[in-house]
């Protein structure tokens, strides 16, 4: 083995314990390895920095922005609501998961699939105080087993076919992987609905850390005739199951209904009082039908709304509202905003909300312009102007304009008429350009540290073939096992396939692991098929590490995951499914 070969496998070492022990954040860890490779000339300075141009690379960055316009347009929380509004367990959620998205993936990439589904994940574990990683590896793993059904599953699935067909082999037909693709993510989703619960750490997400201290305004809701919450139970409506938010009472005009029971049916025209936490009247907001009333001009058109933000204002000693309701002191007409909630520290308010006499300390919670805090900053009547960051207005006019695009881009990814980085890319700025989302929220939706470490993960990839490590590691280990028959020539490969691909691109360990498919087949002088297939199973099983698969990457820092857990869950699904995968490759390609 070269000096390069122990150099590269060298690094390799230290930055798996770096990840393994989180002793630097990923992007860090493998910008590292790469500039420490190509210092000491292993990799070229251009070899180091191309996987800031890959293609994939690009992809995963427009497909961020175009979940996001789903996001903006309501399109996601719609969608959200209806696969996931009668479940509240987990297992529940992974079974309807395990539906959708394997059958998705197998025809669609599994980037866009997953990008589609975290907010949806993501919103359900807030609204049911359930910790994110629980969810998130197992909506990867998912996209990746509905990629191993079909030829179009995966690029790995095209990469291997085209190589077939250079070196004179016939190629794959659409379905054909699926013999044993389709087992595998059947038992691959019935072992991540029974076992992931147990193999999964539990924590907590942002929501659930928030003290008993939290600030807590009194907010009034009115049902419109259109809300879909018409006809609905206050517990199949979902409003039990925001955090930090309590019902406080429903109001008929002649009827008051409290407390309010989880059977107590909704009604049109019904105005709901509340108690609860920013991030929980952010989530009111955004049920369509669902207006504030504690300023009756709060109405405005969709595109006036898309201009606007949230902000919290406290009213101060000497300001001119102390004394005056929310309703007598024309707040929009003076201040150019509408009055959304209102929190009184160290007492809750029982009045309605226009009825409310404000006095110095009261919190205001501000739908207005984003020129207000420029506008107030000085002004005497409150002490403090801050922005609600996290609050967005869903840009529910553009929706449908929103799922067409995306249907656009499905239709180009699917029929192959232009690369999926440019369909992408260009579904992305249309979004921009048809108001689905903003330009700033564009740039913010990007997870750039995501991006950055997927980047510099091709310069290690590189390094393992420059240096001829990786081919080294898999000849040996293929001539130690060789003498021993078939089978265990046919388990090594899934074995060295399953490792390449944790440490290098998915794409890559097929890529490697082909010639040696070839060269095992000839020595035992059987068909190269089995192995082939066995191979391309194996370079999807990207379970073990965050870095084998770009989707594994996206849900690293949302879940709040450690390198440990994907080894955790992942090292006995890869061996529950490289099992099946031994076993069934020749009942269905003999030698």
């Amino acid at each position: 083995m070269s000096s390069d070969a122990l150099l590269t496998l060298g690094i390799i070492a230290v930055v798996l314990v770096a990840l393994v022990r989180n002793i630097a954040p990923p992007d860090l860890v493998f910008l590292g390895a790469t500039s420490v490779l190509a210092a000491f000339g292993v990799i070229s300075p251009k070899e180091a920095f191309a996987g800031f141009a890959n293609e994939g690379v690009l992809t995963v960055a427009v497909l961020f922005v175009v979940a996001a316009s789903l996001r903006d347009t309501g399109v996601l929380d719609t969608v959200g609501y209806y696969l996931l509004r009668k479940t509240s367990t987990k297992t529940g959620v992974l079974g309807r998961l395990s539906i959708i998205v394997v059958s998705s993936s197998a025809f669609l990439n599994n980037t866009p699939i997953v990008a589609m589904f975290m907010p949806i994940v993501l919103d359900w574990c807030r609204r049911h105080r359930i910790s994110p990683s629980q969810l998130l590896i197992p909506l990867s793993y998912l996209a990746i087993l509905g990629g191993t059904c079909t030829l179009i599953g995966t690029s790995t699935n095209l990469v291997v076919n085209g190589l077939m067909i250079e070196n004179g082999l016939p190629g794959m037909s659409l379905f054909e992987l699926g013999r044993v693709g389709i087992p595998c993510a059947i038992v691959g989703a019935l072992y991540l609905i029974f076992f992931s619960d147990r193999l999964l750490p539990e924590r907590k997400d942002l929501i659930s850390q928030l003290s008993d201290s939290r600030r807590e305004y009194l907010l009034e809701m009115q049902v419109l005739n259109d809300c879909r919450l018409v006809g609905q139970t206050v517990e199949a409506g979902g409003l039990r199951h925001l955090p930090g938010l309590f019902l406080i009472e429903i109001d008929r005009g002649d009827q008051i209904v409290a407390p309010v029971g989880p059977n107590d049916v909704i009604r049109a025209n019904d105005r709901l009082v509340f108690t609860g936490i920013v991030s929980s009247i952010i989530e009111l907001e955004q049920i369509p039908g669902l207006i504030p009333l504690a300023d009756p001009s709060y109405e405005v058109s969709p595109k006036q709304k898309r201009n606007r933000s949230l902000y919290e204002a406290v009213i101060s000693g000497i300001s001119p509202l102390n004394g005056k309701t929310i309703r007598s002191a024309n707040f929009r007409s003076t201040y150019g905003a509408a009055v959304v909630a209102v929190h009184r520290s160290g007492s809750r308010i029982k009045k309605k909300i226009g009825d409310i006499a404000l006095q110095p300390g009261d919190t205001l919670l501000l739908q207005t312009n984003p020129s207000f805090l420029k506008k107030h900053r000085d002004d005497p009547a409150f002490f403090l102007i801050s922005r609600v960051d996290e609050w967005r207005p869903l840009r529910r006019d553009r929706a449908w304009v929103s799922i067409a695009l995306f249907t656009i881009l499905l239709v180009l990814m699917t029929t192959g008429a232009m690369s999926t980085a440019v369909a992408g890319l260009l579904i992305a700025v249309a979004s921009v350009g048809f108001g689905c989302i903003s330009v700033s929220e564009a740039r913010r939706s990007v997870e750039w540290e995501v991006l950055v470490t997927i980047a510099a993960a091709f310069g290690v990839g590189t390094a393992m073939q420059n240096s001829g490590a990786a081919t080294s590691l898999s000849e040996l280990v293929v001539s130690a096992t060789a003498p021993l028959g078939l089978m265990a020539a046919l388990t090594s490969i899934y074995i060295i396939g399953s490792l390449l691909t944790s440490l290098i691109t998915n794409n890559a360990a097929a890529i490697l692991m082909f010639p040696i498919c070839l060269e095992t087949a000839q020595l035992f002088q059987v068909d190269s098929r089995p192995f082939l297939m066995v191979s391309i199973m194996s370079a999807s099983a990207c379970f073990m590490t965050p870095i084998g698969y770009q989707t594994n990457m996206m849900v690293y820092g949302p879940g709040g995951y450690k390198f440990a857990d994907f080894l955790r869950i992942g090292v006995p699904m890869n061996i529950v499914l490289g099992a099946m995968v031994v076993v069934l490759v020749p009942l269905f390609w003999p030698f």
